[in-house]
Parts: C-alpha cells; sequence; structure tokens
C-alpha cells in the first residue's frame, strides 16, 4: 500500500484501505497544526496549480497547506499559461512536471485532468473536474468521521443535481463502507456507470446505492444529509429552468427533520440560501458546513504528504500496522 508518485485524479485511484490511510494521516496533521508543532514534511517541494475555474476553498486549502508543509505552491491561472493560447495539454504536462513536485488542476473538462495525468512525470491531483471533486469527498469524510467516530454502516443522502460531487460521493461512501441515497430529478442523475459499479460493490459489504426523485423517501434514517449547487460553473444559460426544476429538492429544516435526529448536513460550498439550502440550516444545530470546509486543508496536507514524501508513506503505513 504506497501512495508515493501516484495520481489522485478519481476516487478509484485508491483502495479503502488507502482511503483510511489517507484520513487517517489527515488527523494527524490536524492535530500538530491545531497544537502548533512544526510539520515540513514537503521542504522544497512546489506544487503547480492550475485553475480553469474561480476558486476560494481549493485555491486557498492547497497553498496554505503547502505552505504549512514547508513547501510552494505556483498559482496558474487560465491566462497564465500557455495552453490558453494553444499548447496541447501533452506538451504542457510534460514541461510544467520537468519544473515542479506535483500538479493540481481545477478544470472544465475531466479529459484535461487525465491529461495532464497520462504525460506528467509526477503527480497530478484532481482539484475539480465535471466528472469527479474527489478531494472533496475526502474532506467529507474527515468530517462525518470526526463527528459519528466511526464510517462505517452510515447512511448519506445527498439530495440535488447528481453532478460531479455527487459521482465522487457515491465511490467515496462505499469505500468507507457506507450506504448512500441520493434524491435527483429525472434527467440530472449521477452517472450511470458509477452507480451501477457502486451498487455491486456496496452489496458485497452488505451495504446501498440508491437513486430516487423523492427527498422525502431518501433522507429517512439518514445519519448525514448533503447537498450542493443547483447551478455550477459553466451552466449560466440553464439557471431558470434549474431553479425550476429542482425547487423540491431544497434541504431545510423540514426535511432535516426527516432524517435521524443526530444527523448533520454537509454543503461543499459556496452555498445559495433559499435554492439548495436555508440559512437556518447552515447555521443551525445539525450543520458541520464549515468544519467540513476546513477540512479541504487537512486533507489536501495529507494527500500531498503521502504522494510526495516516502517518510510519509512509511510513517503512516507503520502507524496503521
Amino acid at each position: 500500500m504506497s501512495l508515493y508518485g501516484r495520481h489522485f485524479v478519481e476516487m478509484n485511484d485508491v483502495t479503502a484501505d488507502e482511503l483510511q490511510l489517507i484520513l487517517k494521516h489527515a488527523t494527524e496533521l490536524k492535530t500538530k497544526q491545531k497544537r502548533g508543532e512544526p510539520h515540513r514534511i514537503l521542504e522544497g517541494k512546489t506544487l503547480a496549480m492550475i485553475f480553469e475555474k474561480q476558486s476560494t476553498r481549493t485555491r486557498v486549502s492547497f497553498e496554505t497547506g503547502m505552505f504549512q508543509l514547508g513547501g510552494h505552491a505556483l498559482f496558474l491561472g487560465s491566462h497564465d499559461l500557455q495552453v490558453g493560447r494553444g499548447e496541447t495539454v501533452e506538451d504542457t504536462a510534460r514541461v510544467l512536471s520537468g519544473f515542479v513536485d506535483c500538479i493540481m488542476a481545477r478544470t472544465y473538462a475531466h479529459a484535461t485532468v487525465t491529461g495532464l495525468a497520462k504525460y506528467s512525470k509526477v503527480p497530478v491531483i484532481n482539484g475539480l473536474s465535471d466528472y469527479e471533486h474527489p478531494c472533496q469527498i475526502l474532506a467529507d469524510l474527515l468530517t462525518i468521521q470526526e463527528d459519528k467516530t466511526a464510517l462505517r454502516g452510515l447512511k448519506l443522502t445527498y439530495v440535488g443535481d447528481g453532478n460531479n460531487v455527487a459521482n465522487s460521493l457515491i465511490i467515496g461512501c462505499v469505500k468507507a463502507g457506507m450506504s448512500i441515497s441520493l434524491a435527483c430529478p429525472e434527467g440530472y442523475w449521477p452517472d450511470s456507470t458509477i452507480v451501477q459499479k457502486s451498487k455491486q460493490e456496496a452489496a458485497k459489504q452488505s451495504q446501498t446505492v440508491e437513486v430516487t426523485t423523492d427527498p422525502s423517501a431518501a433522507v429517512k434514517d439518514a445519519d448525514v444529509l448533503y447537498t450542493d449547487v443547483w447551478v455550477s460553473m459553466g451552466q449560466d444559460e440553464e439557471t431558470e429552468k434549474r431553479l425550476k426544476v429542482f425547487k423540491p429538492y431544497q434541504i431545510n429544516s423540514a426535511l432535516v427533520a426527516k432524517a435521524k435526529e443526530d444527523c448533520i448536513v454537509l454543503h461543499c460550498l459556496p452555498a445559495h440560501y433559499g435554492q439548495e439550502i436555508t440559512k437556518d440550516v447552515v447555521d443551525g444545530k445539525h450543520s458541520r458546513i464549515f468544519e467540513e470546509a476546513e477540512n479541504r486543508l487537512h486533507t489536501q496536507k495529507a494527500l500531498l504528504s503521502l504522494l510526495l514524501s516516502k517518510e510519509s508513506q512509511t510513517l503512516s503505513a507503520s502507524r496503521k500496522n
């Protein structure tokens, strides 16, 4: 079980055991950071951060994380790279990987991230694509684990658009031994291949993957409720249509009351109050949304250190054993 030198483009790039390793290492690094203990594991390492999309959490958490680990993060916006003027993804990957130790990309097309990974000599991390958002799910699972102690046997309900976050959540929940129910309108369901394969994997662990159009049925017995924006970047032309279609798919106090009494609510942010979630829920006792946002920092630090440091890999593996 070694993550050193590998890519993290999709949730299936790690096994269930490796996922637990990342979460364990994230907990250790979070403890060190809170105690003020230095953990400059990546001294002298450089991360190239490619951004086709605007970002708050992804940019700040990766940049801060590299600083805390002793390394350096280099921001590369869409106007900073020659790829915006016609240079191929293949050439960009080959050039950048000769300069830096790791590449993180937040893109529109998933093919951009997979293309970078195919031709890069260094690890490539998917900071978000139109197909998956695996780094977000690491933070989600750590947040759930901190609140519920253990992940296995829990039920998560996702309400809203079956988008990239939903795709990664399905895979992540199954790897963590959790059941997941998704309530999405017809025509906005998650990737069918991911759903089908995940159902088969979940059945082996006596867990379930379900997709429905009924939010009330989906949240029954849920330990975790989760939502995301109804209109993602690049979908602005669909705004009016989406607001009508998704109106019944709002996480509000009435829907929360239909889940378990001690359920927690997550949202990968940014939140649009009055659309996918109400402000009283975000600010309420069930919300762990801002803890979830902070955990982007800790889980991504764990991921970076395991991908880029042989020492981190060795120490984490020995702790697990």
